[in-house]
């Protein structure tokens, strides 16, 4: 494992290198490591490796989300208001209709199969979106119209309403019954997250104003609570449906609100944490992209992506009407809500072990999805930003 583990920092450093310095992202450099070094092409990583790579790769999210939610100002997110609800759950609905809508058309699958699909493809993925929104925030760019904080914050809430409608369709697939509670777990999911988020938020707050410890403590015991947090959504699964990426990156805000300081000087350190775990998080990703899957899907599923991501972008386009943005700003929401890759590499494989006559269709739809929408997302904003956000007028 260690062998593995020292293939994939010097490989993912020095093509992220490579890829940077062509003017493309960094991401897309990792991507293609996983690959290159993953099962399909050079099966260069250890299967002990490889078994705990979905462990690995939420570690990965934990420090980004908690990055996310260190930055994330509740003040500047109320500003924004009905346009980041509607952010939640339209663009992921726009694009699981575009996939029911033409995926029979185009791949012969049947109308419930498409929608396991577009449910499959629909989540944006926290990783690619959250570094870019921090820097922009970090920066001040956008942040007068609270477009960063709107995004990062709607792109957590997105995924955990795309992973219930992905539970529904899959136990309709198998031919199970939909009941209406199942639907209620979307509320309640996200309700819990949030309430389990804000009590542990001011808890720590008050043990860190209280006992006195090194910064580097601090972040030791916040991702220590954040590991714990996952783990009480896994054990409430089945009784009392909860989100625990929303509550970790909802404990970073808390703690930003309640105690401000000492979020600004512990965010570095997660910034330096995420140099590592961000070459974890995505050259895994990219190892569980298969080569042969993606070429045999062709042209059809490649042109179905796009007409779905066509979908996302109206879905978009509609919670920004009535809004203070102009159409540069957007036409950036757009671009940046776009990316996909933790939660399709999660869940992508999961109809194949059902037994679901859709499986490997679904499983390559979800490869070339990320192939496709993690490169063009991160490369959109890094290269559309400055034409299209304003920086900051306020001081400070």
């Amino acid at each position: 494992m260690l062998t593995s583990l020292a293939y994939i920092f010097i490989l993912g450093l020095s093509l992220g290198y490579i890829f940077n310095r062509l003017r493309l992202p960094a991401l897309l450099g990792m991507l293609l490591t996983g690959i290159i070094l993953g099962p399909y092409v050079l099966n260069l990583l250890s299967p002990s490796l490889l078994s705990v790579s979905v462990e690995l790769r939420q570690i990965a999210l934990v420090i980004i989300l908690m990055r996310a939610g260190l930055a994330l100002d509740i003040e500047d997110l109320k500003k924004v208001g009905r346009p980041a609800i509607m952010m939640c759950f339209i663009p992921a609905c726009f694009e699981i209709t575009g996939m029911v809508l033409i995926a029979p058309e185009l791949l012969g699958i049947s109308i419930i199969d498409a929608a396991i699909l577009g449910s499959v493809v629909a989540a944006v993925s926290p990783a690619v979106i959250v570094p870019k929104m921090i820097y922009l925030i970090e920066n001040k760019i956008g942040t007068d119209k609270s477009i960063p904080q709107m995004i990062m914050a709607a792109g957590s809430v997105d995924d955990v309403f795309v992973i219930v409608l992905f539970t529904v369709f899959t136990t309709l697939g198998i031919g199970g019954e939909v009941t209406a509670s199942g639907f209620t777990q979307i509320p309640v999911a996200i309700g819990t997250g949030l309430l389990f988020g804000i009590a542990i938020g001011l808890l720590l707050s008050a043990y860190f104003k209280r006992f006195h410890m090194r910064d580097s403590v601090k972040v030791v015991i916040m991702i220590s609570v954040s590991f714990l947090l996952l783990g009480i959504e896994e054990k409430l699964k089945g009784t009392v449906p909860m989100s625990g990426l929303l509550s970790i990156m909802t404990m970073g805000a808390t703690l930003l609100k309640s105690y401000p300081i000492l979020a600004k000087r512990i965010s570095p350190k997660f910034s330096k944490l995420w140099i590592a775990a961000e070459i974890l998080l995505f050259v895994l990703v990219g190892a569980t992209v298969d080569i042969h899957y993606a070429a045999s899907a062709g042209l059809m599923a490649v042109i179905l992506i796009f007409l779905a991501l066509m979908f996302r972008m109206a879905g978009v386009f509609i919670c920004m009407i009535k809004t203070g943005l102009n159409l540069k700003e957007r036409i950036f929401c757009m671009i940046a809500y776009m990316p996909k890759a933790t939660v399709q590499a999660a869940i992508g494989s999961i109809p194949l072990t059902m037994g679901l006559s859709c499986g490997n269709i679904v499983l390559t739809v979800a490869v070339l999805a990320i192939m496709i929408t993690a490169p063009l997302g991160a490369f959109g904003i890094d290269m559309l930003y400055k034409r299209l956000l304003s920086k900051s007028c306020k001081p400070g």
